[in-house]
């Protein structure tokens, strides 16, 4: 059997975990033993299918750009902190003797932690084994244009194959990284990876407005829109809303929050079956994140999406703009975003039909494991 090594490092957000997830799921329905190594805070409700989670020594960012990186006790880390860190990494490399190590955005991301990746990646390939990148489709531009000949170099050096977990028709991974020519030899796309749905409890979604904002650490601002605009849409007075709130958002806010409810209007913390309450629901309103704007497609109903822009964010802006100009989600940008304009663009959502995942390519889940294990068994040897 086939062992895999997947490091992960969430600092914001939880996307990059989920995703982490949903690929481990399918790597261990292939027949894949899986471990995640995962870097960022606890997540509660991730599936994982029969892939094992081991907890490094947490971190987590409290800025917008990445730079103030806090561990379990909310202390800055420290050399003393990388240094546990790395030891800890190294000795699960040691443990599992996987045959692949892939690392998840490095190294198109997440440099801060090179004093580890440069380690594992070096130390896995000593010992013959296949290393791997599995990145989005989009990467946030760098804030110096050097960091993307950095990036290029390392994923020469230190990895055999680039996994882009996108469609080129949609959006080629050239655009965000212009060195791609470069690695063509390396890299395959997989298709968009998306979250199988679990059923939802009893009658939860079904012809709802859903409001969601991932894990919930930038949210307040579109969930505030959101509960002004419910009384000016025709939406407000015709479906029920629910809004799910995520464990970043913190307890005094939640609170507030609920307090707001009723009159049609549900507030209640993110839950594990929100795939589940997409396909039951009339209406999507979200930020834009991959793995949310997945789910929105995949339940074939209309979305609005406030695409985050925060700090050098980017991504989810290009992302949801292509998938505008294909007639299938509604885009509010975010310096725009008033209770007016976003109870104007659920109302024109609500007036459209979109088609069903716009002809995406959306097999990422088991073209990764297939593109893996051939490329082991592809290795003389």
């Amino acid at each position: 059997m086939a062992k895999a090594l997947f490091w992960v490092q969430h600092l914001l957000g939880i996307g990059h975990i989920k995703r982490t997830a949903s690929l481990s799921r399918a790597m261990t329905a292939a027949g894949m033993d899986v471990v995640i190594a995962s870097g960022g805070l606890p997540v509660e409700n991730l599936r994982m299918g029969s892939a094992r989670l081991h907890q490094l020594p947490g971190v987590r960012a409290v800025d917008l750009y990445f730079k103030d990186l806090r561990d379990e006790n909310d202390k800055p880390i420290d050399d003393d902190w990388r240094a546990r860190r790395k030891a800890a990494t190294m000795a699960l490399l040691e443990q599992e003797a996987p045959d692949i190590v892939i690392t998840e955005l490095f190294p198109f991301g997440r440099r801060q932690f090179l004093f580890e990746l440069e380690a594992l990646l070096t130390e896995a390939r000593a010992g013959g084994a296949l290393t791997v990148c599995s990145v989005r489709d989009i990467l946030v531009a760098p804030p110096k244009p050097e960091r993307l000949l950095e990036m290029l170099e390392r994923a020469e050096r230190l990895f055999d194959r680039i996994l882009v977990h996108g469609d080129p028709d949609l959006v080629p991974f050239e655009e965000s990284f212009p060195h791609t020519e470069r690695l063509k030899d390396k890299l395959a796309y997989t298709g968009y990876v998306v979250e199988e749905a679990a059923p939802a409890k009893d009658q939860d979604g079904l012809g709802e407005v859903i409001v969601s904002a991932g894990g919930g650490a930038v949210s307040e601002p579109l969930l505030r829109a959101a509960i002004a605009a419910h009384p000016l849409c025709d939406a407000g007075s015709k479906l029920p809303w629910r809004l799910l709130c995520g464990a970043g958002l913190g307890a005094d806010l939640m609170a507030e929050l609920r307090a707001q409810a009723g009159n049609g209007l549900i507030v209640e913390t993110a839950r594990p079956d929100f795939p589940g309450l997409l396909r039951r629901a009339r209406l999507s309103v979200s930020q834009a994140g991959y793995n949310t704007v997945m789910d929105v497609l995949a339940a074939g109903i209309p979305g609005v999406v406030v695409p985050y822009a925060g700090g050098l964010e980017s991504e989810q802006t290009l992302r949801a703009r292509r998938l505008e100009e294909r007639g299938v989600l509604q885009v509010v940008d975010e310096d725009k975003l008033t209770p007016t304009a976003l109870a104007a663009a659920i109302d024109k959502a609500l007036a459209t039909s979109p088609e069903a995942l716009a002809g995406l390519a959306i097999a990422g889940g088991a073209e990764t494991p297939r593109i893996l294990l051939a490329d082991l068994a592809a290795r003389p040897g």
